[in-house]
């Protein structure tokens, strides 16, 4: 670790460019190319400082230069009565590593958890991801008993067009 200054902040609207460099640069490293990233400045914009916000991002600097990131949501057990958060995407820039800025990014959200009465924090890892031992080194646990499902693209089309109409509350 060197003596560089650090610091996690709130992004802000002037972030998006960077956020998205970062969502591209998290793409790279999980062998996917840069096409599989359809998501645009444009988006990040509306969905993270709009009117309806769909997402919160924390964003790690490292000498003054955004070099990382954690974006997170909203989420709800019904077993705990609580509301939790899930932790969409954590990145940090390849020449960033080793300054503790992804450990920070955590302890960030782990303090906004906490202050928000989350009762858990959920997120996903790829089975080859070598930040398993990471996640495993905060005591994040693996959940060998629950597994992914996604429903997406023409499937969620597919399904929405058997759908009766939904009464009014």
């Amino acid at each position: 670790m060197t003596d560089s200054a650090t610091y996690i902040r709130w992004a802000r609207p002037g972030d998006v460019s960077d956020i998205l460099r970062l969502i591209k640069g998290l793409a790279a490293y999980e062998n996917e190319p840069e096409t599989s990233v359809k998501t645009t400045e444009a988006d990040l914009l509306r969905d993270g400082f709009g009117d309806t916000r769909r997402f919160e991002c924390l964003i790690a600097e490292l000498d003054g230069a955004v070099v990382g990131f954690a974006l997170f949501f909203a989420n709800y057990s019904t077993w705990e009565g609580r509301a939790g958060i899930y932790l969409e995407d954590l990145y940090v820039d390849t020449a960033a590593r080793g300054h503790g800025l992804g450990q920070a990014l955590m302890t960030a959200l782990a303090a906004v958890a906490k202050e928000r009465d989350c009762d858990r924090i959920d997120l996903a890892v790829l089975d080859w991801n070598p930040t398993r031992d990471f996640y495993h080194a905060i005591d994040c646990q693996h959940m060998d008993e629950w597994l992914p499902y996604r429903l997406s693209g023409d499937a969620i089309g597919t399904l929405a067009a058997q759908a009766q109409p939904i009464a009014p509350a």
